[in-house]
């Protein structure tokens, strides 16, 4: 029996945040209702690199049913209602102040429905001068300054991934279960708020410290603020690899066994982090220049031989045939679709996942396709 077996979640919700959030309630056995508009989640035409579907809608609908409802029509409300009635979390991510204005205020909710968990996502929070602003992954990337501590010298940058989305979902998550807990002692519901903009604050905790002790953190690509050598250096065959010196006898060891440069330690200007960082153009070109000298091959040798810390810099094709990538095969209404596993294992207690719904997709042609 999986963990949320008999809980039932119904996710008014669209794009990425919540939907990452209900997706991972269903892997464990919720029973998740997405509800959709006629014309469906506008994610579902973010691209259509899934067998012609959309790779978002893919990665982040499994296992749920879908229901159309027009929440503009009288009927519709009506049939949300229902569904609440009956529901055990409640999860939104509607522009602020939708839910209200279709008479489903969260003080009316939690006062009809006491042991109905809801979960609201949004932007900005409920007060505040950016309280009704639309808000999207990268509008709080930049917004929450994430953006100007990440990318090069030349400017700031956005994640390559959605991750303030994924982030908000992961925290929304995390909070419905510890709601589900409460509610087992208690009886009682909860009304939980989440912004995405708070997320991306708390995430960024450590580069706001420092900034706020006037250390603020400077962009630097794939190099460290404050350790030295720790960044990407490039093979004689042209591959790009990142080494991470984390103390004095890893220094030692890169010097002696990868540089094949044994007294590089002795001199002053390498002699420490301290005077490493300081001086890190020279750093950087003295391991850069050993690194021109060798192979990718000799480079992981040594380096695995020496047990320096290393990656290599992968591409999307190259996390594709990665031999620790682990896959699902999803079902979907264009066919089945593998992509990259959730990160949990739950040993001894294989996962199945659902299948993809299409719009208004119910739970016997779901069932079907499993």
């Amino acid at each position: 029996m999986l963990p949320l077996q008999g809980i039932t979640v119904i996710a008014v919700e669209q794009a990425v945040a919540a939907p990452f959030c209900s997706s991972r309630l269903a892997d464990a056995g919720a029973h998740v209702v997405k509800v959709e508009r006629p014309e469906g989640d506008f994610a579902r035409g973010y691209d259509a690199a899934a067998k012609g579907q959309s790779s978002y809608f893919v990665w982040l609908n499994r296992g749920k049913d879908s229901v159309v409802i027009d929440l503009a029509t009288k009927e519709g409300r009506q049939q949300l209602e229902q569904l609440i009635a009956g529901a055990d979390v409640l999860l939104q991510n509607l522009k602020p102040g939708s839910m209200d204005k279709l008479g489903f205020s969260l003080q009316r909710l939690t006062t009809d429905y006491p042991a109905l968990i809801c979960c609201t996502i949004s932007g900005y929070g409920d007060d505040g001068p950016y309280a009704d602003r639309k808000a999207y992954d990268l509008l709080i990337q930049a917004e929450s300054g994430l953006a100007s501590i990440t990318g090069g010298p030349d400017g700031p940058s956005r994640v390559g991934v959605s991750i303030v989305d994924v982030a908000t979902g992961a925290t929304a998550h995390a909070a419905i279960l510890e709601a589900l807990i409460g509610r087992g002692r208690s009886g009682k519901g909860a009304d939980i708020r989440i912004s995405m903009f708070d997320v991306m604050a708390d995430w960024l905790t450590v580069p706001l410290l420092n900034a706020e002790a006037g250390n603020p953190p400077k962009r630097m690509g794939l190099a460290h603020p404050s350790i030295a050598p720790y960044g990407v250096f490039r093979s004689k065959d042209g591959k790009d690899i990142l080494i991470s010196i984390q103390s004095e006898r890893e220094w030692k060891k890169l010097c002696a066994e990868v540089l094949d440069q044994p007294d590089l330690p002795n001199d002053l200007r390498f002699s420490n982090m301290v005077e490493r960082v300081r001086n890190r153009a020279l750093t950087d070109q003295t391991v850069g220049d050993s690194f021109a000298t060798l192979t990718r091959d000799e480079l992981l040798k040594r380096l695995s031989d020496s047990d320096i810390a290393f990656a290599e810099v992968n591409s999307m094709a190259d996390l594709a045939v990665h031999p620790h990538l682990r896959r699902i095969e999803v079902d979907t209404p264009n066919g089945v679709v593998s992509y990259p596993a959730p990160a949990a294992i739950s040993v001894g207690d294989p996962r199945h996942y659902g299948a993809v719904p299409g719009i208004g997709e119910r739970p016997d042609t779901s069932k079907d396709r499993t």
